[in-house]
Protein backbone atom coordinates (compact mmCIF):
# COMPACT_ATOMS: atom_id res chain seq x y z
CA UNK A 1 0.00 0.00 0.00
CA UNK A 2 1.06 3.32 -0.64
CA UNK A 3 -0.17 6.94 0.68
CA UNK A 4 -2.19 7.68 -1.75
CA UNK A 5 -5.60 5.74 -0.18
CA UNK A 6 -4.69 7.16 3.40
CA UNK A 7 -4.67 10.88 1.67
CA UNK A 8 -7.62 9.84 -0.42
CA UNK A 9 -9.65 9.33 2.93
CA UNK A 10 -8.76 12.65 4.68
CA UNK A 11 -9.75 16.45 4.21
CA UNK A 12 -6.46 17.91 5.71
CA UNK A 13 -8.15 20.95 6.28
CA UNK A 14 -10.31 19.41 9.06
CA UNK A 15 -8.05 16.84 10.28
CA UNK A 16 -4.87 17.18 12.75
CA UNK A 17 -3.37 14.56 11.36
CA UNK A 18 0.01 14.59 9.28
CA UNK A 19 -0.27 14.66 5.56
CA UNK A 20 3.14 13.25 5.32
CA UNK A 21 5.48 11.75 2.40
CA UNK A 22 7.23 8.41 2.10
CA UNK A 23 10.37 9.22 3.92
CA UNK A 24 13.22 6.62 5.22
CA UNK A 25 14.79 7.23 8.54
CA UNK A 26 16.54 4.17 8.74
CA UNK A 27 14.97 3.31 12.12
CA UNK A 28 12.84 0.56 12.92
CA UNK A 29 10.71 2.09 15.03
CA UNK A 30 6.63 0.94 16.25
CA UNK A 31 3.65 2.98 17.84
CA UNK A 32 0.10 1.21 19.21
CA UNK A 33 -1.99 3.68 19.17
CA UNK A 34 -5.25 3.66 21.32
CA UNK A 35 -8.30 4.71 19.19
CA UNK A 36 -11.52 5.59 20.32
CA UNK A 37 -13.47 6.03 17.08
CA UNK A 38 -17.07 4.03 16.15
CA UNK A 39 -15.17 1.49 18.09
CA UNK A 40 -12.65 1.23 20.22
CA UNK A 41 -9.66 -0.44 18.89
CA UNK A 42 -5.85 -0.27 18.77
CA UNK A 43 -3.56 0.66 15.84
CA UNK A 44 -0.53 -0.96 15.43
CA UNK A 45 2.09 0.63 13.49
CA UNK A 46 5.49 -0.84 12.13
CA UNK A 47 7.74 1.62 10.76
CA UNK A 48 8.64 0.39 7.33
CA UNK A 49 9.44 1.03 3.73
CA UNK A 50 9.23 4.45 4.39
CA UNK A 51 6.09 4.28 5.93
CA UNK A 52 4.15 2.71 8.85
CA UNK A 53 2.24 -0.51 7.96
CA UNK A 54 -0.57 -0.29 9.99
CA UNK A 55 -2.63 -2.75 11.42
CA UNK A 56 -5.91 -2.33 13.64
CA UNK A 57 -6.37 -4.59 16.29
CA UNK A 58 -9.76 -4.89 18.32
CA UNK A 59 -8.56 -5.92 21.36
CA UNK A 60 -5.35 -4.45 21.38
CA UNK A 61 -1.94 -5.85 21.34
CA UNK A 62 -1.06 -8.90 23.31
CA UNK A 63 1.04 -8.82 26.25
CA UNK A 64 1.45 -12.73 27.62
CA UNK A 65 2.61 -15.33 25.33
CA UNK A 66 -0.16 -17.62 23.29
CA UNK A 67 -2.54 -15.20 22.59
CA UNK A 68 -3.80 -14.76 19.21
CA UNK A 69 -5.26 -11.34 18.39
CA UNK A 70 -7.15 -10.50 14.86
CA UNK A 71 -5.45 -7.58 12.93
CA UNK A 72 -7.19 -5.98 10.07
CA UNK A 73 -4.28 -4.59 7.91
CA UNK A 74 -5.20 -0.78 7.00
CA UNK A 75 -3.88 1.54 4.64
CA UNK A 76 0.07 2.86 5.06
CA UNK A 77 0.25 5.77 7.34
CA UNK A 78 2.88 8.51 7.19
CA UNK A 79 6.11 8.31 9.22
CA UNK A 80 4.97 11.44 11.34
CA UNK A 81 1.67 9.60 12.41
CA UNK A 82 4.32 7.91 14.55
CA UNK A 83 3.92 10.78 17.23
CA UNK A 84 0.24 11.50 16.53
CA UNK A 85 -2.46 11.79 19.23
CA UNK A 86 -5.47 13.96 19.42
CA UNK A 87 -9.29 14.40 18.16
CA UNK A 88 -10.18 13.53 14.29
CA UNK A 89 -13.00 15.67 13.99
CA UNK A 90 -15.97 14.51 12.11
CA UNK A 91 -15.40 11.84 9.03
CA UNK A 92 -13.13 8.84 8.38
CA UNK A 93 -11.44 7.90 11.64
CA UNK A 94 -13.31 10.61 13.83
CA UNK A 95 -12.54 9.98 17.52
CA UNK A 96 -9.39 10.26 20.16
CA UNK A 97 -6.23 8.94 19.35
CA UNK A 98 -3.62 8.41 22.10
CA UNK A 99 -0.44 6.60 22.11
CA UNK A 100 -0.36 3.77 24.12
CA UNK A 101 2.67 2.32 23.58
CA UNK A 102 6.06 2.81 21.65
CA UNK A 103 9.76 1.76 20.92
CA UNK A 104 11.80 0.22 18.40
CA UNK A 105 11.63 -3.34 16.59
CA UNK A 106 14.36 -6.25 15.10
CA UNK A 107 13.00 -7.70 12.30
CA UNK A 108 13.62 -11.38 12.22
CA UNK A 109 11.67 -12.31 9.06
CA UNK A 110 10.12 -11.07 6.35
CA UNK A 111 8.03 -13.11 4.00
CA UNK A 112 4.92 -13.46 1.85
CA UNK A 113 2.51 -12.85 4.51
CA UNK A 114 4.62 -13.00 7.86
CA UNK A 115 6.35 -11.37 9.79
CA UNK A 116 8.34 -11.74 12.80
CA UNK A 117 9.84 -9.52 15.21
CA UNK A 118 11.25 -8.40 18.54
CA UNK A 119 9.50 -5.52 20.32
CA UNK A 120 11.26 -3.37 22.61
CA UNK A 121 8.76 -0.99 23.92
CA UNK A 122 7.35 0.45 27.35
CA UNK A 123 4.33 -2.13 27.36
CA UNK A 124 5.25 -4.40 25.01
CA UNK A 125 8.42 -6.21 24.76
CA UNK A 126 9.36 -9.52 23.08
CA UNK A 127 9.28 -11.54 20.17
CA UNK A 128 5.90 -10.68 17.69
CA UNK A 129 4.76 -12.81 14.28
CA UNK A 130 1.90 -11.00 12.10
CA UNK A 131 0.84 -14.08 10.18
CA UNK A 132 -1.56 -13.52 6.86
CA UNK A 133 -4.72 -16.36 7.19
CA UNK A 134 -6.69 -17.20 4.38
CA UNK A 135 -9.16 -14.26 5.19
CA UNK A 136 -7.39 -10.79 3.94
CA UNK A 137 -7.11 -10.42 8.08
CA UNK A 138 -4.16 -11.34 10.06
CA UNK A 139 -3.10 -12.86 13.53
CA UNK A 140 -0.68 -10.57 15.52
CA UNK A 141 0.45 -13.39 18.55
CA UNK A 142 3.43 -12.73 21.44
CA UNK A 143 5.80 -15.90 21.03
CA UNK A 144 6.78 -18.15 24.65
CA UNK A 145 10.25 -17.19 25.69
CA UNK A 146 12.81 -20.11 24.68
CA UNK A 147 11.66 -22.72 27.10
CA UNK A 148 8.36 -22.83 27.42
CA UNK A 149 5.72 -24.45 25.66
CA UNK A 150 3.30 -22.10 22.97
CA UNK A 151 3.55 -20.35 19.86
CA UNK A 152 6.42 -21.26 17.58
CA UNK A 153 4.76 -19.66 14.51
Amino acid sequence: MALEEYKKKRDFAKTPEPAGEVRETGQHRFVVQKHQASHLHYDFRLEMDGVLKSWAVPKGPPEEANVRRLAVQVEDHPVDYIDFAGTIAEGYGAGTVEIWDHGTYDLQERAEGRLAFTLHGERLHGEYVLVHTRSRDWLLMKRAHPGQSGIRG
